[in-house]
């Protein structure tokens, strides 16, 4: 009969001995984290051990590049703005993108703005919460940046897009996007003032407008001014009325053109029918 000795003997050597993973080489480690989503080592890898935990904050490259796209069903679950804000934090100032999906606030930008000076790429996508003044305030801060995002959201506009052409000079990507045109047929309505603020981003390469209130005028006025713009997207652009002959011939250099027309196959956000709304004076 097993002594009761011999039973604990094997019930201990069936355990998983501890990992202090702070003990594994600096570059196992690192390229161990690295093959982790950053919202996995937010959640739940950086909190199964105190050691790893420590390891996490140990490596600033790790969050060089913050990718908090495609978790928006933890939005109402763990408060992603708290996530994105910690993840900025672990950066120790190295962190070059940033990309969220409900995943930003005037919190959170203004955050980047005081710890990401490299800041080199920022896509907002549905970020509801990201407001004209923190963003133009923040915007002053990025001289770095070199590619630009505001899709689904709908609280930054107008002036803010000049700021933008003025203080981040490096920049040769800008994406629009928003999901459905609304044309208010009223006066009063300053319908150029973006594409006159996209027209100071003179080093633009690509730029999609998505549904946006670009003219005949900002076509022109963001022609003029982006002499290096060889990908232009102004699908659902409604009150663009030049023919698609004249759109050809005055954007002749532009290698990749996509007109208001066009299909819009391919295009990763949901497109709603126009809305027209009378406001009469």
């Amino acid at each position: 009969m097993p002594s009761p000795c011999g039973c604990h003997n094997r019930s201990r050597l069936g355990r998983h001995p501890h990992r202090d993973w702070v003990a594994l080489p600096p570059g196992m480690l690192s390229a161990i984290l690295s093959k982790l989503e950053n919202i996995e080592i937010l959640r739940g890898a950086g909190r199964v051990c105190r050691s790893w935990h420590r390891a996490a904050w140990d490596y600033p490259e790790l969050w060089r590049r913050i990718n908090m796209l495609f978790h928006a069903e933890l939005f109402f679950e763990c408060g992603l703005h708290t996530l994105a804000r910690t993840a900025v934090r672990r950066s120790a100032g190295l962190c070059e993108a940033f990309w969220g999906k409900y995943a930003g606030d005037d919190r959170l930008i203004l955050y980047l703005a005081e710890k990401a000076p490299s800041l080199k790429s920022l896509r907002f996508i549905s970020c509801y919460d990201v407001c004209q003044e923190a963003f133009m305030e923040a915007m002053r801060k990025f001289p770095l940046l070199e590619e630009l995002e505001l899709s689904i959201s709908p609280n930054v506009c107008g002036e803010a897009f000049a700021v933008v052409g003025e203080s981040c000079p490096n920049l040769k990507r800008f994406r629009r996007s928003k999901n459905q045109f609304v044309i208010i047929e009223r006066g009063g309505i300053n319908k150029g003032e973006e594409a006159m603020g996209i027209a100071k981003m003179h080093e633009l390469c690509s730029l999609q407008l998505f549904i946006c209130e670009l003219t005949n005028a900002g076509v022109a006025a963001i022609h003029d001014g982006c002499p290096d713009l060889d990908s232009l997207d102004i699908r659902q652009c409604f009150n663009v009325k030049m023919d698609r002959a004249a759109i050809r011939a005055k954007c002749s250099r532009i290698k990749m053109l996509k007109l208001p027309h066009d299909s819009t196959a391919g295009y990763e956000f949901q497109v709603h029918p126009p809305q027209y709304i009378v406001q009469r004076e």
